[in-house]
């Protein structure tokens, strides 16, 4: 019977024998104990649910030894099915009546070369015959067919005994009663009923992009008795059971996108039913999940399914240079490809010769077809001059031989003899999940639950080395997608705004004439106060003046006051502020990447990856165009004063993470004036220009809210403006337009005559 939940009940089952009939003629029997009608939700609200149809399917016949357990999918089997059909690699015919629950069907096949229907499989239902003896096909004759059944959303009963429970019309042995010589046992089959004593289970290691998936199906044709748990295998037999897969471009090798329109099959339903079920039957299996094999714990969790005594688990290590057997594989797939793509090309040149010659044959023949009108008219009008015939161009005959074909001997490439590895149509494994994931890869141990950890290809020390190698690659060539801002640098960042804006307001306040006056009165009057207390209370408070331009800017004390309550940021311009707060953004982001990321081997990022994380911490984009520079690297020449990029492109601050704030000011006042400096020398690069952002327009407020009072409006009540027409209204589809007003009448007013006012 076949599983019925999950997205199970859309999927195919199949049983083959494992005796199959080389010679005579037998016959054995079947019936469709019962059909499960399950409710299925739809895809989408108001539409049918979707899945192959017939929702109940048997399929009876028979097949070759390692073939396709799926009838009527490959040209290696022969069947009927219950909707009245004869069926070879996917050539429906109808020639027999259906069946269905409680009927029993008798399947025959004679191999008899002395019978008058030798060759053929016939169908009988209860006893009576409902197909005509069919022929087989050429490419199964001779050979040994095993009774193979394939079914869904049924329960099937079978009879391969020795005595019919329903006898057909004249005489015919039951596959249980053949004759020795007429039936052949293939021992490397499973044995229904009797699962293997213990299962061996094989979990392989590997990195991504380098044969994991080869190296999986050169195993699995070596080991035939291996089945594949995997989700491309999932879909694989979703093809062969008639649901169709919809590939999707973010799809990868390890997890292709299971998009059937199948919800309980598109959701993974289907793969916890196979997890659960897969343990139970008793086979061995090869369990291809490259991101879980690599990672401790989802290697652990795996392993839990396969617990007790009953199976043996390995782990097989696939990483390094490939053993010699691989290498010859990829060559061999390598070069089948590159043949077939030859004959493509040829095949395309050869009917683009083809088009050729037909579009010059139609070009003769309608040359010929106006010389032959032209001829008749004039005949028709008797004009006994000669007519100029328009002289057709000689169509080229072309022959195959014409054609220039690739026909050659086909070899590789030195470059793709020294391939080790396939690339395929897709990778192994998405890009965003593999910068998550990597830094957890580590190598199978006993440990975690394996009875045994074998190495395919190089020895235990050497792929360890590999491992150690690659995630210190990837570390430093990926970005980290789920880095989150830490708690310092949001306390750091928090005192560093608050700082500018201190500063900010200081040089608003020294540029006002009032405040300034109003901040050194406040000075003298410390002055005075502190002279008082020394006991020189009868001289008077002086403040000194400073030629500001002399003074070192590293030996400022406080950067709000010189001395003369002029502060160090008193000639900061748009670009100076712009440039300090970008000398602390860089070294709080160097900084916080570090301590929030807390890994030794990554303790910086590089010059692509900037962007990502500069957005990830200050929530902004960072374009080097407000800066009036188009790289990176021109960028940090600006600021260079404390962060840098070495020549791998990596970033590194030149301050320590508990560098004071003032530092940051005295080193953007020290470039100020050096610019300054360069400027009166004369050189015009010298100077700076960021590009300001555009102001943003005031929101309009919305429709029907009270407004503050304008002068030159009486107020109304509670001080509000008095409600009048609106000048902006909204507008279909959510836009302000203006609202349009009547036209003036006589005298200029709008309004009529009784409604103006009096003068």
């Amino acid at each position: 019977m076949s599983l019925a939940e999950g997205g199970c009940q859309h999927l195919l089952a199949c049983a083959r024998t494992n005796v199959g009939i080389k010679g005579g003629r037998y016959m054995f029997e079947a019936a469709i104990a019962e059909q499960l009608n399950q409710a299925e939700p739809a895809a989408h609200p108001g539409q049918p649910p979707r899945g192959p149809q017939p929702r109940q399917l048997c399929r009876v016949g028979f097949s070759l030894a390692n073939s396709s357990l799926f009838l009527s999918s490959t040209e290696d089997n022969v069947c009927f099915d219950s909707e009245g059909y004869f069926v070879h690699e996917k050539k429906r015919t109808r020639c027999s009546q259906k069946f269905a629950v409680g009927q029993r069907i008798a399947v025959l096949l004679n191999l008899d070369a002395s019978s008058p229907n030798a060759n053929t499989v016939s169908l009988f239902r209860d006893g009576v015959r409902i197909a005509d003896p069919q022929p087989l096909p050429e490419n199964l004759r001779g050979k040994t067919l095993y009774p193979t059944i394939t079914y869904r959303n049924v329960s099937v009963e079978t009879n391969f005994g020795a005595v019919a429970r329903t006898p057909l019309p004249f005489k015919c042995r039951m596959i249980g009663d053949a004759a020795a010589a007429d039936v052949e046992v293939d021992a490397k089959a499973p044995r229904a009923g009797a699962p293997l004593k213990q299962c061996n289970v094989v979990f392989p290691v590997g990195m991504p992009d380098e044969g994991y998936f080869d190296w999986v199906d050169q195993f699995v044709a070596k080991n035939p008795s291996y089945v594949e748990l995997s989700d491309r295998k999932i879909i694989e037999w979703a093809a062969k059971s008639g649901v169709p897969h919809k590939p999707a471009a973010q799809g990868t090798n390890d997890k292709p996108c299971m998009t059937f329109g199948v919800p309980q099959m598109d959701d993974g339903s289907i793969k916890n039913v196979i997890a659960r079920v897969a343990p139970l039957l008793g086979r061995n299996y090869v369990v291809p999940e490259l991101k879980a094999n690599l990672v401790g714990d989802e290697r652990k969790a795996s392993l839990s399914r396969f617990s007790g005594p009953d199976f043996k688990k390995t782990a097989r290590v696939i990483m390094g240079e490939p053993s010699q057997d691989f290498k010859k594989q990829v060559q061999d797939t390598l070069l089948t490809a590159k043949k077939v793509q030859i004959a493509v090309d040829n095949k395309k040149k050869a009917l683009e010769m083809e088009r050729q010659r037909l579009l010059e044959e139609k070009k003769r023949k309608a040359v010929e077809a106006r010389n032959a009108k032209l001829a008749a008219q004039a005949k028709k009008e008797g004009k006994e001059e000669e007519v100029t015939a328009e002289k057709p161009e000689e169509a080229k005959e072309i022959k195959e031989n014409d054609v220039t074909m690739d026909d050659g001997p086909v070899e590789l490439t030195e470059e793709e003899k020294k391939q080790w590895f396939r690339k395929s149509a897709q990778p192994d494994m998405a890009p965003a999940l593999l910068a998550t994931a990597f830094a957890k890869f580590s190598l199978p141990t006993k440990a975690e639950g394996f009875d045994e950890v074998t190495y395919e290809w190089q020895p235990e020390s050497a792929v360890s080395k590999i491992l150690t190698d690659y995630v210190y690659a990837q570390k430093m060539a990926r970005r980290v997608e789920d880095l989150k801002p830490g708690e310092w640098f949001g306390a750091e960042w928090g005192k560093w705004q608050k700082q500018m804006a201190e500063w900010k307001k200081r040089q608003a306040e020294f540029k006002d004439t009032n405040k300034q006056k109003a901040y050194m009165a406040k000075k003298k009057e410390e002055i005075k106060k502190k002279l008082e207390e020394e006991g020189k209370g009868d001289e008077e408070p002086e403040i000194k003046e400073l030629d500001v331009d002399d003074i070192d800017v590293f030996t400022v004390e406080d950067a709000n006051d010189l001395g003369n309550g002029e502060p160090l940021f008193a000639n900061f311009v748009y670009e100076d502020w712009v440039l300090i707060n970008a000398r602390f953004e860089f070294h709080l982001l160097i900084h916080s990447f570090k301590k929030d990321l807390n890994d030794a081997d990554r303790p910086t990022f590089g010059e692509n990856h900037m962007p990502f994380y500069y957005h990830k911490y200050y929530k902004k984009n960072f374009k080097p165009e407000m800066y009036s520079v188009k790289k990176s690297k021109e960028f940090i020449e600006l600021i260079k004063d404390v962060a840098s990029i070495d020549d791998k492109s990596f970033f590194h601050a030149s301050k320590t993470e508990d560098e004071v704030h003032a530092t940051f000011m005295k080193l953007a006042e020290e470039n100020r004036r050096e610019r300054t400096r360069r400027e009166d020398a004369g050189d015009e690069t010298a100077a700076l220009k960021f590009p300001r952002p555009a102001a943003t327009p005031p929101a309009r407020p919305p429709q029907g809210v009270p407004q503050p009072y304008r002068a030159g409006a009486p107020p109304g009540p509670g001080g509000y403006a008095r409600p009048g027409p609106p000048q902006y209204a909204p507008q279909p589809g959510g836009a302000y337009g203006q609202v349009k007003r009547p036209m003036p009448g006589p005298g200029g007013y709008s309004q009529p005559p009784q409604q103006r006012p009096r003068h």
